[in-house]
Order: structure tokens, then C-alpha cells, then sequence
């Protein structure tokens, strides 16, 4: 008989290891769904474990995968520390892009390299504008952030089919949907020839060491970890629960625009009804394996993003949807909150009685 017996303190060890443990519970799982669907499991686990580092192009496009999804969980990592239930990352990403598209817009032929500065700005101040909505709001009238958020994201699919649709369509697109292609000036500066990798990476990185330091090394950081963990203790301490609140929400909301502005002056190069591509919800599975620290999220938004690039690979190598990619996902997640109760339980087994 198997019984689940309370340990007298959370485990420390499976704190670190529930994650690897998680990541070989999806593999066993999906290695079954292969086998299911009648795909040669072997095939099924190279796909999405080997194809994305294969070689020099295939590491940048992880990189490229990895980058957006690395700065989104950035901001959430900060939030939920802060036990402020953000959901609406997404809404605040499209809003960025949003922003940062009308900037790239009005580039014309005397526009120089000052607009990229410009246009990271404006996906900033977007996301912090949308993130803003739901901490006003929660702050005046006490509304639930999660729903909030979550359901602002619905109004900026709107806000931008709208705008795609309407005002910003490009008269020249053959009736596409779709904004004209930003002038050369404004795409954001790759870092190598031949590859999409961009300065985002760079930005991204620089933002891993600023978590940290946030977090971990500053006043402000550990006040907002104190509110998150015991909101008492922090109201007893002097702490404002206010200003918390709208620390993390505008430091995700800025986290998830600068991801936004990134991707439309980068890969994207315009507007689309497909800018919203899910990285602001798979991000909260990247902060959450990555056990919201900054060093963690860093290898959890590279093994998401070979769960992006497998995805696609498996719909053409394969014949597979590509929704194989959010089964994965799932099985991730759901995986990582079943082991993550051998943190506070161990599984102890006891001999039936005859």
C-alpha cells in the first residue's frame, strides 16, 4: 500500500529536482503518444530533443524561440513572487507589439537608427500601459488580477484585428490582413550573419542578471518577496502592499511589451493577425520550471522553446498537428505540479495486514 506521509519540512532536494523529474514524465508519456499514433518514438524524441541543436542554425533559431519567452517569464517570475496572479502576459505582449508597430510605421527614408531605441520604448510603455489597467484596477476596486488579465487579452486580439484589419492595413497587401513590411531601418540588429538571432538575446540575458540582482540583492526585491510569502508579516514590517502590486504588474506588463516589440521589428517584421503565438501563457510554464529564479527560467525557456521548433517539425516530418506542441506543454506542466508534491510529502509503503 502507498501511502503520502507530510514531511516535517519541505525537501530541499526535490525542490531542485521535481523539474528533471517532470521532464522524464513528459518523455515517458510522450513516447506512449507516439507509439499511439502510430510514429516511430525514436523519430518522435529526436524531433523535438536533437533537430533544435543539430547544428550552428537550428541553436539560433532556439535562441530566437528562447528569447521572448525568457523575458515574459522574467516579468511573471517577479509577479508571482510577489503572489500577484498575472495571466494576462499575453494581452500585455500583443499590446507591446502593438505600440512598437505604429512607432515602426512611421518610418520613411530620412528616419535613422534612433527609431529601434524608439520602438523598444513604445513596446515597453504598452505593456506597462495594459498591466496598468489590471493593477488599477485591482488597487481601487479590489477586482481579481487573474481574471482581469486574462480577460484583457481577448480585448487586445481585438484591439489588434482591428488595426490589421482597418486603419493599418497595407493598401498594397493584396487584401491581407496585415500591415505593410517595416522599412529596413527598423528591424531590430541581429548578431550574426545568416542567422535571425537578434540583440534581444543580448537584452534578454541582461535582464536574467537584473532579476536576479532585483530579487535577491535589493530592498525592494526582498519586499516584494516578504508581501508575496506572508502579506502580515510585510503589512507589520512597513511594507506597502500597493506598491508592490504595481511594481509587479508593470515590471511583467514592461517584461512582456519589450517581447512583443522584439518580435514584430525582428522575425515578424510587420503586423499580423498571428502575432499572438501563446508565448505569454507557455511563459508562466517557463517561470514555474524554472522555480521563478532568474538562472532557472533560463534553461526551462530553452526547453520550451525545443517544444516550439519540434512542434513544427513534427507537423512536417511526421505528419502530426501542431498542436503536438501544447500536448507537451501540458504534459510538462501537469507533470511538474504531481511531482512537486514530493517537496512536502514522501511516498512511504506500507505492508498489508493479512
Amino acid at each position: 500500500m502507498i501511502k503520502l506521509e507530510a514531511r516535517p519540512q519541505p525537501s530541499g532536494f526535490w525542490g531542485y529536482a521535481s523539474p528533471i523529474l517532470a521532464l522524464l514524465v513528459t518523455v515517458v508519456i510522450g513516447v506512449i503518444l507516439f507509439v499511439a499514433l502510430g510514429k516511430d518514438p525514436v523519430r518522435g524524441l529526436q524531433v523535438f530533443f536533437w533537430e533544435p541543436i543539430r547544428n550552428v542554425y537550428a541553436i539560433g533559431e532556439l535562441m530566437v524561440k528562447a528569447t521572448p519567452l525568457l523575458i515574459i517569464a522574467l516579468g511573471l517570475a517577479v509577479c508571482f513572487r510577489s503572489n500577484v496572479w498575472n495571466i494576462g502576459a499575453e494581452g500585455q505582449f500583443i499590446i507591446g507589439a502593438i505600440t512598437a508597430g505604429g512607432v515602426a510605421l512611421l518610418a520613411d527614408k530620412t528616419t535613422g537608427p534612433w527609431i529601434v531605441p524608439a520602438i523598444l520604448l513604445a513596446g515597453v510603455l504598452g505593456g506597462m500601459f495594459w498591466a496598468g489597467i489590471t493593477a488599477l484596477l485591482r488597487d481601487r476596486f479590489n477586482a481579481n488580477e487573474i481574471l482581469v488579465s486574462l480577460m484583457l487579452v481577448y480585448v487586445a486580439v481585438q484591439v489588434l484585428n482591428f488595426l490589421v484589419y482597418g486603419p493599418w492595413k497595407d493598401p498594397l497587401g493584396y487584401n491581407f490582413p496585415q500591415t505593410k513590411t517595416f522599412d529596413a531601418v527598423t528591424k531590430i540588429p541581429r548578431l550574426i550573419d545568416g542567422s535571425r538571432v537578434n540583440i534581444g538575446l543580448l537584452l534578454a540575458l541582461a535582464g536574467v542578471a537584473g532579476a536576479w540582482l532585483f530579487l535577491f540583492r535589493t530592498y525592494s526585491g526582498f519586499a516584494q518577496q516578504v508581501g508575496g510569502l506572508a502579506p502580515a508579516a510585510a503589512r507589520y514590517a512597513g511594507f506597502s502592499s500597493r506598491t508592490a502590486l504595481w511594481i509587479a504588474l508593470l515590471t511583467s506588463g514592461a517584461a512582456a511589451g519589450l517581447a512583443g516589440a522584439l518580435e514584430v521589428a525582428g522575425p515578424i517584421g510587420q503586423l499580423t493577425p498571428y502575432v499572438p503565438a501563446g508565448y505569454g501563457f507557455a511563459a508562466i510554464i517557463v517561470a514555474f520550471v524554472g522555480r521563478l529564479h532568474p538562472v532557472g527560467i533560463v534553461f526551462s525557456a530553452l526547453l520550451m522553446s525545443m517544444f516550439y521548433i519540434g512542434g513544427e517539425l513534427a507537423q512536417s516530418h511526421l505528419g502530426l498537428p501542431k498542436s503536438i506542441t501544447g500536448v507537451f506543454q501540458g504534459l510538462l506542466l501537469f507533470s511538474l505540479l504531481a511531482a512537486d508534491t514530493l517537496i512536502a510529502y514522501r511516498i512511504k509503503f506500507i505492508a498489508k495486514k493479512v
